[in-house]
């Protein structure tokens, strides 16, 4: 009952920020009115032009028309993807930091294994604010709190003289998380142009992936206090970079905010690009959300919304399915029972994670989004296969030379089609496939499903290696082969569609 209560406070947050319309009928005012096609177009024209005058001397600060467009995006996605590292730094502190946590501070392993699973507990109270915060406050604010909640999370886990002190900055951490991983994806898809959308926002997994890597690897070198230092970096880093990259224009439409969406739009777009059938298109469609009645959690269950959150709960449900949870958090253990350096496995996962992730990004707008989530599933099937075949070899005393090369290459090929697909895409298509009016209730639902997944997986791992090493990664394979039939039967291609495309899409389905 707790979830429900705080989700229809998420709802809430939708209306405060000028969603879906109010209760007892009354609505904010509306962003187009009522004047007929060509007034309403000739209008917001009028208002295009008038922003990029009034906006024309901070354009030419940042040169050409398409360079300073495009660049601004960058730049925009860049300091999103801040947040992204943050999440990857996060994610992956406890694996290095065992031995060094346990001998300094005194923890016993079941302590230390309630250090690494509560930053989910902390990630699922992030979830499901998230959404509230970012339509509220939004995009960049929510980003701006994130980061300083997350510095002092940081500082908390560097001073840590006992276990209370590591859990608080752990929990700290993980609401942070939890926030960025709603507000990350959908800011750098509401900024981004349509055929460059894909891209852009699997910079998310590969900046998540990215911090994940540098934490194995510096892990394996410095302190754990001074691997605080890797945590610390990408949040200075958002903080300052916020300063100077315009809002989500489809956030401010969202709110009314009528000068500043089209200022906002022009610099993103360029200073001689033609905004107007763009923001005609964002406008209009915000216009015909704002004509329903006020959005409800029992609404995602609607005909008309139902078939994006089998979509993205699924997606987010078989990711965690798949085991990424168990294998990231628990990497050294797995390598250590195989029979390999743990050290060395956990620094070729870091190595490698990095340019798969990044050739994921490049084919993301090229290949589409069903053929990698295909791709990937098959790819994490066979490393779960090989590695669950690796530990049932030990088990029954065969070919034990082959063991240790068989499990190692099993988890990494595991990695491997998991940056490329299953990693990104999933929280790529959450932020396409939700209505404005639904986006943030839905999508805290979807990373709330997420982080109960992560927290059920890597919880129950070592109890499951404990039970049968050959037995879990055969049912992590397992899930990967459902992965499949359900990408297969279910999920649509985005590439290459605006935001609206794919809701007429998804509705033409129904």
């Amino acid at each position: 009952m707790g979830i429900v209560r705080v989700a229809e406070d998420v709802e809430a947050g939708v209306v405060g920020a000028g969603g879906g319309g109010c209760s007892g009928g009354e609505v904010t005012e509306p962003l187009l009115r009522r004047c007929g096609k060509e007034e309403a177009e000739a209008k917001i024209r009028d208002e295009a032009e008038a922003s990029d005058c009034g906006s024309e001397g901070q354009e030419a600060q940042d040169g050409g028309s398409s360079d300073s467009s495009l660049r601004m995006v960058l730049i925009s996605t860049a300091v999103a993807v801040c947040g992204s590292f943050e999440f990857g730094t996060c994610v992956g502190y406890s694996a290095p930091t065992q031995s060094g946590i346990i001998d300094e501070v005194g923890l016993s392993i079941s302590e230390f294994a309630l250090f690494g699973s509560i930053l989910t507990i902390g990630a699922m109270i992030g979830a499901v604010t998230s959404g509230r915060l970012a339509d509220f406050l939004g995009r960049k604010m929510t980003m701006r709190i994130s980061a300083t909640i997350c510095m002092f999370g940081w500082l908390s886990i560097h001073l840590a003289k006992s276990a209370i002190m590591l859990y608080f900055g752990r929990i700290l951490l993980g609401f942070c998380t939890g926030v960025l991983s709603y507000v990350v994806p959908v800011f750098i898809a509401e900024i981004a142009p349509k055929n460059l959308r894909g891209g852009l926002a699997t910079s998310n997994q590969l900046l998540i992936c990215s911090g994940s890597s540098a934490t194995y690897i510096i892990g394996a070198l410095v302190a754990w206090r001074n691997l605080v230092l890797v945590g610390l970096v990408p949040c200075v880093l958002l903080l300052g970079g916020l300063f100077f990259i315009p809002e989500s224009p489809r956030w401010l439409a969202n709110v009314g905010r009528e000068k500043e969406f089209h200022t906002s739009l022009q610099k993103l777009r360029g200073e001689d690009a033609d905004i107007s059938d763009e923001a005609i298109e964002i406008k209009e469609y915000i216009e015909s959300l704002n004509s329903f009645p006020k959005a409800r959690l029992q609404d995602l269950f609607l005909s008309k919304n139902i078939y994006a959150v089998i979509v993205g709960v699924g997606l987010m449900v078989f990711q965690q399915l798949g085991g990424i949870n168990g294998v990231g958090f628990y990497a050294s253990y797995i390598f250590s029972s195989a029979g390999f350096s743990g050290k060395l496995g956990t620094i070729l996962i870091g190595i490698i994670q990095i340019p798969i992730t990044l050739f994921g990004a490049i084919l993301m707008d090229r290949s589409g989004r069903r053929v990698l989530l295909m791709v990937s599933a098959s790819g994490t099937f066979l490393g779960c296969f090989m590695t669950g075949i690796s530990f049932y070899l030990k088990a029954q005393g065969l070919f034990p030379e082959w063991v240790p090369t068989l499990a190692l290459s099993g988890i990494l090929v595991y990695i491997g089609a998991y940056s490329i697909g299953m990693g990104p895409v999933p929280w790529v298509v959450m932020s396409e496939i939700f209505s404005i009016d639904m986006k943030a209730i839905g999508g805290s639902l979807v990373t709330l499903v997420s982080w109960l997944g992560s927290f059920a997986i890597s919880y129950s791992f070592s109890f499951l290696m404990d039970w049968s090493s050959a037995g879990t990664f055969f049912m992590f394979s397992a899930a990967s082969l459902i992965t499949m039939l359900f990408v297969a039967k279910l999920v649509p291609e985005t590439k290459g569609r605006t935001l609206e495309e794919i809701q007429d899409s998804l509705n033409s389905r129904r």
